[in-house]
């Protein structure tokens, strides 16, 4: 059996200090947990354990816990890589709906200012963002989740002639959005090393970075350089996604390599960084992309595979608020 001091104790370290002192009255242990912020699965294992671990207290024969949940500060994934053509912008796309899925309240960023393409991705072309209080209100993709990109705000093939300045400043008012109830923003990246990197470090400090890169390796030089960006400015490397990789069609069996497979991951290796997943050069994800139908949204390998790297964001990102 466990005493009312030590439960508290094992309390304040399990749920990172979201629970309130517990009280106990008449064999009834009531507390208050914040739960903003957390996965429906890590939210419901915390429960559990508190649950299992008030039962232990003398005299305890209930526990009642109100959840709540308090407002946290956005946290900001950034989807990167080193060159253009890689399909980051897919990934993007694809992690934000998987992360949905999971239970997360997520927002998507389209921070490629000169050749936006999310609204094309996410099935909301036609839609434009109004503003509150000089805050723009996002538009909805796929699924519901709230996202905001160029593309929503200027005309179809439009050129933007911006330098530097004006970028940075384009991007902080996409950021710095009325984003209600999301907690998670999925930010899909420029490619290179430039300005627009620069200022979304510098200013809104992403509490992690997710690099894509083929397997190729020309396109590995430059996800390397990449690494080496977020690595100097101190942002923590979530891991390394190889997409395009080579597969043999399921209906046909027909093998699609012309990237090869595995550098990637062998990549990861070297640099000491986890890998995520690999996400195969499949004609059905090039359709659906291009119908503004994400496969993450649906059923299938395609989608698993977007789902299993998710999955491993996101229980990247629970042990780093655990």
């Amino acid at each position: 059996m466990t005493d009312i001091a030590d439960f508290t104790a094992r309390l304040t370290a399990l749920t990172n200090g979201r629970a309130s002192a517990p009280r106990v009255k008449d064999g009834i242990m009531t507390l208050a947990l914040d739960v903003g912020g957390l996965g429906p699965d890590q939210r419901d294992a915390i429960l559990a354990a508190i649950r299992d671990g008030g039962l232990t207290v003398p005299g305890v024969t209930d526990v009642r816990i109100a959840q709540t949940a308090e407002r946290r500060p956005l946290r900001i994934i950034a989807v990167a890589s080193g060159k253009g053509g890689v399909g980051k912008s897919t990934l993007s796309a694809n992690l934000a709906v998987a992360l949905h899925r999971l239970g997360h309240k997520v927002g998507l960023v389209d921070a490629d200012i000169y050749g936006p393409s999310q609204a094309r991705l996410m099935g909301s072309e036609d839609q434009k963002p109004q503003a509150r209080e000089k805050k723009l209100i996002p538009v909805t993709g796929t699924l519901g989740i709230p996202m905001l990109s160029m593309a929503h705000l200027v005309e179809p093939g439009k050129a933007l002639a911006w330098r530097g300045p004006m970028v940075g400043n384009a991007l902080s008012q996409l950021i710095d959005a009325d984003w209600g109830e999301t907690e998670l923003l999925v930010v899909d990246m420029p490619p290179g090393t430039g300005d627009i990197q620069l200022t979304m470090v510098q200013k809104h400090k992403p509490a992690g970075a997710v690099i894509v890169s083929t397997p190729q390796d020309l396109a590995l030089i430059d996800a390397t350089r990449a690494v080496s960006l977020f690595t100097q400015v101190g942002v923590p490397m979530i891991g390394l996604v190889e997409n395009m990789a080579g597969y043999a069609c399921p209906h046909c069996g027909e093998i699609s390599d012309p990237f090869g497979t595995g550098g990637a991951e062998t990549a990861a290796g070297e640099m000491a960084m986890p890998f995520l997943g690999r996400v195969p050069l499949a004609i059905d994800i090039r359709r659906q992309s291009d119908a503004g139908d994400p496969p993450a949204a649906g059923e299938g390998i395609h989608a698993d595979a977007f789902r299993a790297i998710a999955q491993k964001v996101a229980d990247w990102l629970g042990a780093q608020a655990a």
